[in-house]
């Protein structure tokens, strides 16, 4: 047997299944090739499909939007009002709600047992939430800016009462005095429209006025333009 033979003998069986395989290979290929092919969609049938999803789709959002007309709470109603907060620099704060500025009747008038310099250091940080809340059922009857006495709170934590005031004639005078003015802050000095002998310290601004239903009513600043820092808001809440 000759060189040749030999290596024909050992060879040959090692390159004949590395062929076999290569065209398995490709016939596995012509295979995925042709079943892609034959799983291609039909433009119209997909047309079809798609214009039958975007119907059930446009049936869905017409019925939800319906439901939405039908279960959606009627908004509450809002009007703006003129609040002034003002105290002694060593009293405590008052709040006064008016229809306009030049409104001497107060629709509101409450005196706080906060503090001015607490209410002061509390609004340094932008950020004030007054509540006012009332749990007697003697006064669930009465119209809800009519409750004498309320529970208060500032940013969550409570600080006592607030009563609820008739204008007295120092209260007119004081209101009178800032008749010409809409939206500020400063001090009146004292005997110049001032309650006492002490200057008051005082903030006025326009409020929305948010009534929720009979036991709940809520005024929010509303900042001006140029300086939107401040964020104030005073609620009342009956559960009584």
């Amino acid at each position: 047997m000759t060189k040749i033979d030999v290596l024909r003998r050992f060879l040959l069986p090692c390159f004949s299944p590395s062929t076999n395989t290569t065209a398995n290979k490709l016939t596995t290929k012509k295979r995925l090739s042709t079943s892609l092919r034959d799983d291609l969609p039909n433009p119209k049938t997909t047309q079809e499909s798609h214009n039958q999803d975007q119907d059930h789709d446009s049936a869905s959002s017409e019925s939800t939007i319906n439901a939405n007309n039908t279960l959606a709470p009627s908004r509450p109603s809002k009007t703006m009002v003129v609040g002034t907060i003002f105290g002694n620099r060593r009293g405590h704060v008052w709040l006064c709600i008016q229809h306009d500025r030049l409104s001497i009747k107060p629709l509101l008038l409450l005196e706080l047992s906060m503090p001015t310099n607490q209410l002061v250091k509390e609004m340094q940080c932008g950020l004030v939430r007054i509540a006012l809340e009332c749990d007697r059922s003697d006064f669930s009857s009465c119209p809800l800016r009519s409750v004498p006495v309320w529970t208060m709170y500032c940013n969550g934590k409570r600080v006592g009462f607030a009563l609820r005031r008739k204008a007295s004639d120092q209260n007119r005078l004081m209101l009178k005095t800032m008749q010409s003015m809409t939206v500020g802050a400063g001090v009146i000095p004292s005997g110049f429209g001032s309650m006492g002998s002490e200057e008051i310290m005082y903030m006025r601004a326009n409020y929305e006025h948010v009534v929720g239903n009979a036991d709940s009513e809520s005024f929010h600043l509303i900042n001006p333009d140029e300086c939107p820092g401040q964020e104030l808001s005073v609620f009342l809440m009956r559960s009584g």
